[in-house]
């Protein structure tokens, strides 16, 4: 048999501790959260890397990116030979009300013009002000992390040994001339005051 009111006691003293304890809750606006090292925030636009591909915008399931361009013709850089043709980005924008962060555009970039950003404030009060232009994907950009270092017994990426290799031969090749310069100096012979 229970004793009339037993209930409510239980749930003043369940209250009671509650309010004894200290709070864990985190004033969001006042205290940023400390975020794990790879969060999905949006996407940044590394501009100067895209080629205007458009394999992010033919991948993405949700077709949330819009892509516009125009092609540009550079002059022969040598005599006799043909002009070239470049695209040029004109319009690059994603509509994040539409976006489902899956990271397939950034997967797929062959040239690294897309990033996951740990920015995540960008709410708006009207949902048309959620597709973001370059403008504004160019901004998020310096909110990328650095990436982890290499692993110390990791080998060195070929791009790079190759570029090493390159800038060795190059600098081998200055000293080579340098001493080259140098020994015609000193086999010169002194010229006389008339």
């Amino acid at each position: 048999m229970s004793i009339p009111g037993s209930g409510l006691a239980k749930g003043l003293a369940v209250t009671l501790k509650a309010m004894t304890r200290r709070s864990v809750t985190a004033q969001y606006p006042d205290v940023q959260p400390d975020l794990p090292p790879r969060s999905r925030g949006v996407i940044a636009l590394f501009e100067e890397n895209c080629t205007v591909c458009m394999l992010c915008a033919r991948e993405c399931p949700d077709w949330c990116i819009y892509i516009d361009s125009h092609k540009e013709t550079t002059p022969a850089t040598a005599p006799g030979g043909r002009e070239r043709s470049r695209n040029v980005l004109d319009r690059f924008a994603i509509d994040f009300s539409l976006c489902m962060y899956c990271g397939i555009c950034i997967e797929v970039c062959p040239f690294d013009a897309l990033f996951w950003t740990p920015e995540f404030e960008y709410a708006e009060t009207d949902i048309l002000e959620l597709t973001h232009e370059r403008d504004k994907l160019r901004d998020w950009m310096w909110t990328v992390p650095a990436p982890p270092a290499l692993d110390p017994g990791a080998e060195e990426p070929k791009e790079i040994a190759a570029a090493r290799k390159a800038a060795d031969k190059l600098i081998a090749a200055q000293q080579a001339q340098q001493a080259e310069q140098a020994e015609q100096a000193e086999q010169a012979p002194p010229e006389s005051s008339a």
